[in-house]
Formats: structure tokens, sequence, C-alpha cells
């Protein structure tokens, strides 16, 4: 009866705060829209572009503060400026693109970090860098969910050619579809996606948002409509763990998501029953049938 007592007060209790309400209502929607376009960027392999994205935001957030805009303008502008300027450097030149992402994402988050250190106030931009869901306002909370619901809105309009592209770009483009464009819309959406997953996590950890749940996902599945849901599942469990947790430990609340979702990752790598570590050797040492 204790053990019940306890495990109920776990996740009543911090639901007596508003402030906890609503840093769950952030962190739970921030999960989802991360963990839908995460299986994306797992197919693609686009984990380094995810990162890439994540850290040139930053200047367009702190100039944003200085201006008094809201930081989602800067932010978009700056993700998808970053993606132009990685593509057309990438075209009109004999560097790869891996090398062109480092550069390009490390340069802005560099610039970002001089222009915080030549901004007078430092809490709110140190809030960007490492999330501040907990202090999330009626104007924070809007921006999100008009964000999310875009991003979910225009993934759930084009899946399906989405989905083909990230398969079989060659034959996307023999059925008539615009591989280029397509990628423009995904890489547009991720810069919007990695905006929303701001204020949960921050920018230093929003990149493990965008593709740990696919990516988990990805162990446990071979098909790509149950990793979507699965994806989204541990997402947003984690969040919910995450934010309840943190509130009872007074530990970081990002940090705290994050490692919820790392806990599932590797409990899928070992435990998968197809693709997990010990399914693997359990096959390799089976003995073969004469």
């Amino acid at each position: 009866m204790d053990t019940l007592t306890t495990l109920t007060d776990f996740f009543t209790q911090p639901l007596q705060f508003a402030f906890v309400q609503r840093a769950l209502l952030v962190a739970v929607v921030a999960g989802l829209v991360c963990a839908v376009l995460s299986c994306w960027m797992t197919l693609m392999g686009w984990s380094l572009m995810g990162d890439a994205v994540s850290h040139a935001v930053l200047p367009g957030v702190v100039l944003s503060f200085v201006l008094g805009a809201p930081f989602a303008v800067g932010a978009l502008a700056f993700g998808a400026g970053s993606v132009a300027l990685i593509g057309t450097v990438n075209r009109t030149s004999r560097v790869k693109e891996d090398a062109v992402i480092g550069v390009v994402f490390t340069a802005m988050f560099a610039l970002g970090l001089v222009l915080i250190s030549r901004v007078p106030t430092q809490t709110d931009l140190s809030h960007i860098l490492f999330g501040n869901v907990l202090g999330v306002s009626d104007t924070d909370i809007a921006q999100i969910l008009t964000l999310a619901t875009l991003v979910l809105a225009l993934i759930w309009y084009k899946h399906r050619d989405l989905t083909l592209y990230a398969f079989d770009p060659t034959h996307a483009h023999a059925l008539g579809l615009h591989p280029r464009r397509l990628e423009t819309l995904l890489l547009g959406l991720l810069a919007v996606t990695v905006v929303v997953a701001l204020q949960a996590v921050g920018i230093i950890l929003v990149v493990a948002m965008v593709i740990t749940p696919g990516a988990t996902a990805y162990l446990l599945t071979d098909r790509f409509e149950h990793m979507l849901a699965i994806s989204a599942a541990i997402a947003t469990s984690a969040a919910a763990l995450g934010v309840l947790t943190s509130f009872h430990l007074n530990i970081s609340t990002g940090g705290t998501i994050v490692l919820a979702q790392a806990g599932a990752f590797a409990l899928a790598y070992l435990l998968s029953p197809r693709h997990g570590l010990l399914a693997r050797r359990r096959r390799r040492t089976r003995p073969a049938h004469t």
C-alpha cells in the first residue's frame, strides 16, 4: 500500500502546480513533434544535419532577444539560412557535405556565443542554451503549439511523398516527385521543430530529441508506420517522466528528458527481439540444424 501511495504521489503531487502542468504540456508536445520527424532523420542519415540546424539557430535567438522580437523569428531565419548556406557551399565546392555541415554549424554556434558575451543580460539566453521548460509563458505555449501544429499538419499532408523520398529518391523522381523540393521541405520542418524543442531542452540537447526516439524505434520494428508510433510513444513518455523526475529531484529538466530517451535507446539496443545485441548474439551462438 505504501509503495502504491508513493507511486501515486510521484505523478499527482507535481501536477498540483500550474508551472509543472505547463512544463508537461510543452515537453510532451515538443517530444511528439521531434519524435515524428526523427523517423525521417534516422532513415536518411541526417543526424549531423540535425545537430547543425540545432546549433545554427543560436545567433538568431540572441538577436531576437536584443531586438525584442519573438525568438522563433530569429531562430527560423538562421536555421533556414544555414541550411541554404550548407547546400550552396556543397554544390559549388569540392568539399564534402559532412565537412561543410561541420564548418557552418560550428561557425554559427560560435557567432551565437560571441553575441551572448556582448549582451548585458545573460539569464534568458542561458535558458536558450540549456532549456527553461519550467518557466514557459502563455506566449511561449501559444507559439510552441502553433509551430507544432504546422509541422504535424505538413508531415501528415506530405508523409507518403516524404517516406518514398527517404527510402528511394530515384524512384520518387521517376514518379514525378521533386526530390530537391522534398529535401527542402524536410530541412524546413527540421528548423521549425528545433524551435519547438528549444524551450524544453535548450539548443545543446535538442539534437537528442530529434534523433534518439527515431533511432530507438528503428531498433524495434521494420515497418515505418510502427516506427512512427513507437517513436512518438517513447518521446512523450520520456518527456513526462523527465518533467516529473526533475521536479522531485530538483535537477535539470531537459537533461532528465534526454537521459530518459537515452535509457530507452539502451534497452532497445540490448533487448530488441530482432535487432538487439542479445538477440543477435543468441542467433550467432545457436547450433546449426543438420
